[in-house]
This record gives structure tokens, sequence and C-alpha cells, in this order.
């Protein structure tokens, strides 16, 4: 599938959902390459918003350390305004969004009135995988690198392979936070399932796989909604 492919009848909005560490954000990078839609990270936006210190980020910044969820109004606001931008004007992904049944109403009134189509899909992990996969990762503050102590460590520990910068551990991966993360997640996303399994098909994604056959998976859900 290339760019070409994603010139449909109706533009289409694909969402991705799950918890957190489920692997979303891998899997919508290589949608987003296939298809040549617009990825939207509200994660990534966020965490642009807080290191610019934008009124939104400085918002933002102690929820998110604390592992508290950004209030509906925010992100609502946010998502409006970057599906507007002329590269979601043949659909667009959603990754990290929406979060609660709140926001996927007001998500349902937007595509209404983009005239697209929804093709959600679910990612489900085991909540101890998730810990471990949340909890490991570290980041480099200077060229943005990312590892994972277990499945993808720096050659040499603590230090980054690209920029030999200091790794960290951000506030909202510790295991505590991450562990509060997962009851939120618990408690306001998974209606958000339900909300849509009510509006039509949910494809349900194994997402505890090698990210090559996770892929394989929904890459057969891509071909049916755009052919």
């Amino acid at each position: 599938m290339g760019a070409a492919d994603a010139q449909t009848k109706r533009p289409l909005c694909f969402l991705l959902l799950g918890p957190p560490g489920a692997g979303k954000g891998t899997q919508s990078a290589i949608i987003a390459r296939r298809t040549g839609v617009a990825r939207i990270s509200t994660g990534e936006m966020l965490r642009d918003a807080i290191a610019r210190k934008t009124p939104l980020g400085e918002q933002a910044a102690p929820l998110m350390d604390n592992g508290n969820l950004v209030p509906d109004s925010l992100l609502v606001a946010l998502i409006a305004e970057r599906v507007t931008e002329a590269d979601c004007t043949n659909g667009f992904l959603l990754d990290g969004f929406p979060r609660t049944v709140n926001q996927a109403e007001s998500l349902d009134r937007l595509v209404a009135d983009r005239g697209m189509e929804l093709v959600v899909m679910n990612f489900d992990v085991p909540r101890a995988v998730l810990l471990r996969r949340l909890s490991g990762r570290r980041w480099c503050p200077n060229c943005q690198a990312t590892y994972h102590v277990e499945t993808s460590p720096s050659k040499k520990p603590g230090i980054c392979d690209q920029c030999g910068s200091k790794l960290i551990q951000r506030p909202d991966d510790r295991e505590n936070v991450v562990a509060k993360r997962l009851e939120a997640y618990e408690a306001q996303t998974v209606p958000v399932i339900q909300h849509y399994e009510k509006r039509g098909p949910v494809h349900r994604v194994d997402g505890y796989r090698d990210v090559d056959d996770v892929f394989a998976e929904v890459e057969q859900y891509l071909t049916g909604a755009m052919s």
C-alpha cells in the first residue's frame, strides 16, 4: 500500500486503542508510512508542548508526571485544531485518542462533519507485560533516542549510543506511575472500546507478539478498509 492507495471514496480515520505500552505508537508509525495518512500522537504532541512550555504544556506537565490523564477539553481542542492541517485531507490516524467516552463522542462529531469513516483497532497485551515494557523504557533528552533496558538496551548501560548523553527514565514511566496510568486506562478508556463496539466492528489485535507479526494482522484490516 502506498500514498496513492489512501485515495478512497471516504477519507479514513484510523483509531488505535489499547493500554499504554501496547505497541500502538510503533504500529501507528508503520501504518502512516504504508498508507500516507497523517499520524497524530497526542502523547508526542503533549510532550512537545511541555518541552516548549506552551500554555497547554504548562497545564499538562504536572498531570502527566503523576500519571493522571489530561482533561478532555484540552485534548479535544488540540485534536480539532490539528486535523484542519493540509496533511489530514485524505485521512489521519490517532494514537492515544480518544481515551474517554466524552472524547469519543467529540471525535464522532468531528469525523461525521468531515465525512470520514472510522477504522477501529484494539491492541490487547497482558498487564504484567505492559508494566515491564513501560517501566523499562529509557530516553535521551539530548537527541530523543529511545531504548529499553531489556529489549533494546544501549551498548553502554545508561549512555546514549547516538550522542553519548546520559539516558533518563521519564517521570511517567516510573513503575508506580505506570501502575496508575493502567488503572486510569481501565477506568476511563475501556468504556471507549465498548462505545465503539456498539457502533460497528472493533478489530482486536494481539499485541503480545513480534512487531512484524502484529503488523501482518493489522495489514489485513487496512486492506479491507481501503479496498
